[in-house]
């Protein structure tokens, strides 16, 4: 939803940008005459209406600006996140994004998952792993759960070599299974 709402401020933004530099370039170039422009600057400060208008739309701009700077900031942070690892080699960046994948992977190996999303969060001790799994429901859950947990913590300490703290599995549903009776009359 912010992704959205700042892509619009952005579009907004450029619009008005775009309008400002079309008439500073007129102005540079004298395409609009000095009498024209005196009086369009006349009958702007003469009416009270204007003015306030101009003032609203100069905040408006101004927090859009500060708006952007804030995410120019904050969000090259966000786009690298990745779990870091020292080795006496030297650095290993694995990204979150691989750290998810792995673990649908360690996850879709087991018996009675059907439809499954993960996130990862690192943190200072390890990574903490949340799994939204669908069922098919033959299995008992706790098994299958405990199965998860454990099949995706040892898979992904065994290839990333990162610790994993926490494995937390939801079961979102079941899946209905067709079956067909036959009818007999």
């Amino acid at each position: 939803m912010i992704r959205v709402v700042d892509k619009l401020l952005l579009f907004l933004y450029s619009i008005v940008i775009g309008i400002i530099s079309v008439v500073f370039v007129c102005v540079g170039f004298a395409w609009i005459n000095e009498t024209l422009s005196a009086d369009f600057i006349e009958t702007l400060y003469s009416n009270t209406n204007y003015l306030i208008a101009l003032a609203i739309v100069g905040i408006v701009m101004f927090l859009i600006s500060l708006r952007f700077f804030v995410v120019s900031l904050s969000r090259s942070t966000l786009s690298s996140q990745s779990v870091d690892q020292r080795t006496e080699y030297g650095d290993i960046r694995i990204s979150i994004e691989t750290m998810e994948n792995l673990a649908l992977k360690a996850a879709m190996k087991i018996r009675g998952v059907k439809d499954l999303k993960a996130r990862v969060n690192a943190t200072d001790t390890g990574m903490d792993i949340v799994l939204r799994t669908v069922v098919d429901g033959e299995v008992s859950i706790p098994q299958l759960t405990e199965e998860i947990q454990i099949s995706v913590k040892n898979y992904l300490e065994e290839i990333t070599g990162i610790p994993v703290t926490n494995v937390s599995v939801y079961i979102a549903n079941i899946i209905q299974t067709n079956t067909i009776k036959s009818r007999v009359e």
